[in-house]
C-alpha cells in the first residue's frame, strides 16, 4: 500500500484513504468530524488532544514524525472536490498544526492489532468542546458536504474506507464528543430525531430561561432597591429619632410649643407672615403687618425666610403652632443626616458617621436653644459641605479623586448653602465666611501645587469651574438681597447695632464648656450648681457631650484620619472654642474683636456662645474617626473567628458610642400651652394695639394676628424701635385725651385691653373709667375690651 506525506510528515493511507481524507477535508470547512479537529478548535491552543483530519494514525506515524513534510501535499483533494480544494488544502495546514501541538502534549499513543487508539489525557474533552463549537458552522456547510461525496453519517466518512473499517471505530470512540457534535451538526441528534420535527429529549433537563419582568415588576424592583438603600435608611432612621428624642413636641402638635411660648411665637409668625405675602403681595414680603407703622419691620430679626413654602399651607394660629413644631422636628432631623452625610463623604464608616451626626443634632448644649428655632436649623451646614465635597471629588480620608467629579453636586450645595442662609445670619454669616475662607485657601492650595510646590497637573475641569462660578455668584446674590434691608434697618435703627460692651455680657466663661443646660435630662440637675455661677446660661451652657469629649480625644490617637487631619480638626475644634467665648478669653483682643470690628455683619451677632455649632461638628468629626477605627477592628477581629462570624457583644460594642451619644441628648425641655387667640383678633380690624404691651407679651400677639394679618402696633424681636418704646410710654395712663390723640396721629383705630393681663398695672384702674368726652366707644368681648378711636 503506497502512502504520501501529510501536512505533519506522516505517512499517509492509500489512494482510497486519501480520496476519503480529502472528503473529510471538505466537510471539515463546515462541519466537525468524528475524529478530525476544525481551524477553529486548532485554534484554541488546547493541549493534550491529537486532532486528525480523515485517518487514524499509527504509533510510528506519530513518533516519527518526517521533517520534509510540513507543507500539504498540493494535489492532495480529489478533482472532484471542486471549488473545496482552497478549504482543504487550508483544513491540511491547520490539521497540520494541531497535530503537531497533540503529538507534543499527548505524548505516545499505544496501537494492537491495526487499530489506533487515541487515549491522550484530555483528548475527550477537548474533542467534544471542539465539535460542539463548530457544530453550527457544519450545519450551515450541510449540502457542501454531501456533495463531496459523504454519506449520512459524515462523521464516519471522515474516518477511514472499508478495509480501515475498525480504525475508523476505535477514532470514533476516541473522540465520543467530537462524534456527538457532528451528528447534530449534520441534522440528527444522538436518538436520531429530526431537529426540525422532533425536539431533543434532553431539553427538559436544560434550565428555565429568566422570564423578563413586567413594567409593573421592574418598577417594584426600583422601589425596593430604593427602599433599602442606605440614604434611604439614614432618612427614615434620622426622622424617627427626631421624633422620639423631640418628645413630647408632637404631643400636641396644635397647643404647645418647645422650651416657651415667647420667642417660638414670634417664629411661628415668622413662617405664617412669609408664606402668605409670597401668595398674595410678594413686594412688600419687608413690610410686616407687625411693628405698624414701622418700615422693612420683617428684618427686625432672624426670619427663617427659607420655610416660606411651609408658610403657605394653613392659616391661623393653631396652623401656625403646628407648622412650627413639625419643622422643629424636621430641623433635628436634617441636622443628623446633614452631618452624618459629611462625616461618609469625608470617608468616616456608617456607625462612625452617625456618631458624628446625633453629636451634632442632640449636643446637651443645643436644648438650651430650643426656643430659636434659627440656632436649631442648622443641617443645612453640613449638608451643604457634604454636597460640595462630592461634588468636587474630594474627602478627608482618600483626597482629591478627579474621577469622582460632579458639577451636579456642586450646584446642589451651592443651593442648599443659599437656602441656609436665608434661615437667618445668626447661624448663616460665620457659615458664610467659612465658605468665603475655604474657597480661597483651596484656590491657593491648588495654585501652589499645580506651579509652585509640586508642578503636578490635576485635572480639574472647566464644568467644574463654572459649576463653582455660578453657584458661588447664586450665594453670593442671595446673600447680599437678604442683606440690604438689614443695612436699612442698621442705618434707620442706631440701636439696633451691637457694641462690644454687649458682646460681653454674653460671652461664656471656659466653665460653660462643661456645664449643661437646665432641659438636659442626664445633667440638668446635676448642674444647677454650675449653671448659677454664670451671668447668663441661657446662653453660657455649652456642654457638647462628655462622651463625645472622651471619643473626640480618642480620635486623635487611634482614627481612621491621617495624623495631619487629626491635627487640623483639633485646631479646629481650639480656635472655635476660643471665639465662642467672645471677649472672656483675653478680652477678645486678638480673637473675637478683631472680626467684630472688620468683617462686615459680624456686630449684628449678639451671642458668641453659638458659634459651638463648628465646635460640635469638628469634635463630632474626630469621633467620628475613632468609632470607624474602631469598628474596622472589630470586623477585622470576627473575621479571623471560626466561623467568621460576630458574637452578639462585638456587635454591641459597636453600637454602644452610638446609644451614649444619643442618651446624652435626652431632653426635659418643658412644652407651655400657647395663649388662646381672643376672639377679637379675629373681627377686629386694624391698624390695632394690644395693651399690656411688652416683649414677652407682643410674640403671642404676633401669632394671633394670623388670622388676618391686619396691622399691630405690637412687636418683638432682638431690639425694640423707639417708637414701640413711645407706644409703651405714653399708653400708660390709656384711655386718657393725650394717649387718644397720639395714637390717632400714628393711625392707631382700635385698642385692645386684655384684663387677664392688667393686675398690678394702671389700666387695673383706668379699664372701667367712662370715655365720655374722648371720642371713642368702648365694648366688651369676653376677656377683651375693645376701645374703637
Amino acid at each position: 500500500m503506497t502512502t504520501e506525506q501529510s501536512a505533519s510528515g506522516s505517512p499517509r493511507p492509500d489512494a482510497a484513504a486519501e480520496k476519503a481524507d480529502t472528503a473529510g477535508k471538505t466537510e471539515a470547512a463546515g462541519k466537525t468530524g468524528t475524529t478530525g479537529a476544525t481551524p477553529g478548535s486548532a485554534a484554541t491552543g488546547t493541549a493534550g488532544a491529537e486532532p486528525r483530519t480523515g485517518g487514524t494514525q499509527s504509533r510510528a506515524e506519530v513518533a516519527e514524525p518526517k521533517p520534509g513534510a510540513a507543507e500539504p501535499k498540493a494535489g492532495g483533494a480529489l478533482p472532484g472536490a471542486g471549488t473545496a480544494q482552497a478549504g482543504a488544502e487550508a483544513q491540511a495546514e491547520a490539521g497540520a498544526q494541531a497535530r503537531t501541538v497533540g503529538a507534543a502534549g499527548t505524548g505516545a499513543t499505544e496501537t494492537g492489532n491495526g487499530k489506533t487508539n487515541a487515549t491522550a489525557g484530555g483528548a475527550d474533552k477537548t474533542a467534544t468542546k471542539a465539535g460542539r463549537d463548530d457544530a453550527k458552522a457544519g450545519s450551515a456547510d450541510k449540502d457542501d458536504a454531501k456533495a463531496s461525496g459523504t454519506d449520512k453519517d459524515g462523521a464516519k466518512a471522515g474516518v477511514a474506507d472499508k478495509p480501515d473499517a475498525k480504525a475508523g471505530s476505535a477514532g470514533v470512540a476516541g473522540a465520543d464528543g467530537a462524534g456527538k457534535g457532528g451528528d447534530k451538526a449534520a441534522g440528527k441528534d444522538q436518538d436520531g430525531g429530526d431537529k426540525e420535527g422532533k425536539p431533543d429529549r434532553w431539553d427538559a433537563f436544560a434550565s428555565a430561561p429568566e422570564p423578563v419582568p413586567s413594567r409593573i415588576g421592574r418598577a417594584a424592583r426600583a422601589v425596593g432597591r430604593l427602599l433599602i438603600h442606605e440614604w434611604t435608611l439614614a432618612t427614615l432612621a434620622s426622622l424617627a429619632l427626631a421624633v422620639l428624642l423631640t418628645w413630647p413636641t408632637l404631643r400636641y402638635p396644635r397647643h404647645t410649643l418647645p422650651q416657651d411660648y415667647w420667642d417660638p411665637s414670634l417664629q411661628a409668625w415668622q413662617m405664617a407672615w412669609s408664606g402668605h405675602i409670597l401668595l398674595t403681595n410678594p413686594g412688600q414680603l419687608w413690610q410686616s403687618n407687625t411693628f405698624f407703622p414701622e418700615s422693612w419691620s420683617f428684618a427686625f430679626s432672624d426670619t427663617l425666610l427659607g420655610y416660606a413654602p411651609a408658610g403657605m399651607i394653613g392659616t391661623g394660629p393653631e396652623a401656625a403652632v403646628l407648622r412650627y413644631n413639625i419643622m422643629f422636628v424636621l430641623a433635628h432631623a436634617l441636622a443628623m443626616l446633614g452631618a452624618y452625610a459629611l462625616a461618609r463623604q469625608l470617608g468616616a464608616g456608617r456607625i462612625g458617621s452617625a456618631v458624628a451626626g446625633a453629636s451634632f443634632a442632640y449636643a446637651p448644649w443645643l436644648l438650651a436653644q430650643a426656643g430659636h428655632l434659627h440656632v436649631i436649623s442648622n443641617g443645612g451646614i453640613p449638608l451643604a459641605l457634604a454636597m460640595l465635597a462630592r461634588g468636587h471629588g474630594w474627602s478627608l480620608r482618600h483626597g482629591y479623586r478627579p474621577e469622582r467629579r460632579h458639577d451636579g453636586w456642586v450646584y446642589a450645595g451651592w443651593f442648599v448653602a443659599a437656602w441656609q442662609l436665608s434661615l437667618g445670619f445668626g447661624i448663616g454669616l460665620p457659615f458664610a465666611y467659612f465658605l468665603a475662607g475655604t474657597v480661597l485657601v483651596a484656590t491657593v492650595t491648588w495654585f501652589l501645587r499645580r506651579w509652585v510646590v509640586r508642578p503636578v497637573k490635576r485635572p480639574f475641569g472647566r464644568r467644574l469651574l463654572i459649576a463653582d462660578l455660578v453657584g458661588g455668584l447664586f450665594f453670593a446674590g442671595v446673600g447680599g438681597l437678604l442683606a440690604i434691608p438689614y443695612f436699612k434697618v442698621a442705618g434707620a435703627h442706631p440701636q439696633a447695632e451691637r457694641s462690644i460692651g454687649d458682646i460681653g455680657v454674653y460671652s461664656p466663661p471656659a466653665a460653660g464648656f462643661f456645664t449643661a443646660p437646665a432641659e438636659s435630662r442626664v445633667w440638668g440637675a446635676l448642674h444647677e450648681g454650675a449653671r448659677a455661677a454664670l451671668p447668663w446660661h441661657p446662653e453660657m451652657t455649652l456642654l457638647p457631650g462628655f462622651v463625645l469629649y472622651a471619643l473626640a480625644a480618642g480620635g486623635l490617637f487611634f482614627s481612621v484620619w491621617k495624623l495631619r487631619h487629626r491635627l487640623l480638626l483639633l485646631v479646629g475644634v481650639v480656635v472655635t472654642m476660643v471665639l465662642a467665648m467672645g471677649t472672656r478669653f483675653f478680652d477678645g483682643t486678638f480673637t473675637y474683636v478683631p472680626l467684630f470690628d472688620h468683617l462686615p455683619g459680624w456686630n449684628g451677632i449678639r451671642t458668641p456662645g453659638r458659634l459651638m455649632l463648628w465646635t460640635t461638628l469638628l469634635l463630632g468629626l474626630l469621633a467620628a474617626g475613632a468609632v470607624s477605627a474602631f469598628a474596622t477592628r472589630v470586623r477585622e477581629v470576627y473575621a479571623e473567628r471560626i466561623p467568621s462570624w460576630p458574637s452578639p457583644w462585638l456587635r454591641l460594642a459597636t453600637l454602644l458610642p452610638l446609644v451614649l451619644v444619643l442618651g446624652e441628648g435626652l431632653n426635659a425641655t418643658p412644652h407651655p400651652v400657647v395663649p388662646p387667640q381672643p376672639a377679637a383678633m379675629r373681627t377686629v380690624d386694624g391698624p390695632l394695639l394690644v395693651l399690656p404691651s411688652s416683649q414677652s407679651l407682643d410674640q403671642p400677639v404676633m401669632l394671633w394676628s394670623t388670622s388676618r394679618f391686619q396691622d399691630v402696633v405690637n412687636g418683638g424681636s432682638g431690639f425694640t424701635p423707639r417708637q414701640l418704646d413711645d407706644v409703651r410710654r405714653v399708653t400708660l395712663a390709656f384711655p386718657d385725651q393725650t394717649s387718644v390723640d397720639y395714637l390717632r396721629v400714628l393711625g392707631v383705630r382700635n385698642v385692645l385691653l386684655m384684663r387677664e393681663h392688667i393686675a398690678g398695672t394702671p389700666w387695673e384702674v383706668t379699664v372701667d373709667a367712662p370715655v365720655d368726652g374722648l371720642g371713642i366707644t368702648r365694648e366688651e368681648m369676653g376677656n377683651i375690651v375693645v376701645y374703637r378711636l
